[in-house]
C-alpha cells in the first residue's frame, strides 16, 4: 500500500492553538487533534494547509514553517506538520468533519482525551523547542 502525504496545520493565535474534535463524517470520530487533511495531486503542502483549514473551519491562514514529519499510527499517511497563523476570523466548523473546536495551550491540548500518540509526541517534544 502506497503511503500518502497529508498535512497537519498547527494554527496559532495569541499563544494558543486550534484543537478540533473529529466529527461523525470522518474516520476515528471523537479524537482531539490539530487540523489535518490529505495533500491533493498537484498541490503543494502550503496549498493543502490553506485549503484544509478553509474547508474544515472557514479560516484563511498563512502557512509559516514545516517543523516536523511523522507517520499515522496505521502507516497510511506521512504527516507534514506546519505552523500557520490565523490572526483574524471566526471559526465556522464543517459539522461533518469537526464536532467541536477549542483554542488551547499546548498543555491544555495534552489534557484532552482521546488524542493520538503522534500528536501527544508533537506537543510534548517538538513544539516546546520552537
Amino acid at each position: 500500500m502506497e503511503q500518502r502525504d497529508a498535512v497537519v496545520a498547527v494554527l496559532l493565535r495569541g499563544g494558543r492553538l486550534l484543537a478540533i474534535r473529529r466529527g461523525p463524517g470522518v474516520a476515528r470520530p471523537g479524537y482531539w487533534q490539530p487540523l489535518s487533511g490529505k495533500v491533493e495531486p498537484g498541490e503543494t503542502q502550503e496549498q493543502a494547509v490553506v485549503r484544509e483549514v478553509r474547508e474544515e473551519v472557514g479560516l484563511t491562514v498563512v502557512p509559516e514553517a514545516k517543523i516536523w514529519e511523522s507517520e499515522t499510527d496505521d502507516g497510511r499517511f506521512l504527516l507534514h506538520w506546519w505552523t500557520a497563523r490565523a490572526d483574524a476570523g471566526e471559526v465556522v466548523p464543517d459539522p461533518d468533519e469537526v464536532a467541536e473546536t477549542r483554542w488551547v495551550t499546548p498543555e491544555e491540548f495534552l489534557a484532552l482525551d482521546p488524542v493520538f500518540d503522534g500528536d501527544r509526541e508533537f506537543f510534548e517534544r517538538i513544539l516546546p523547542g520552537r
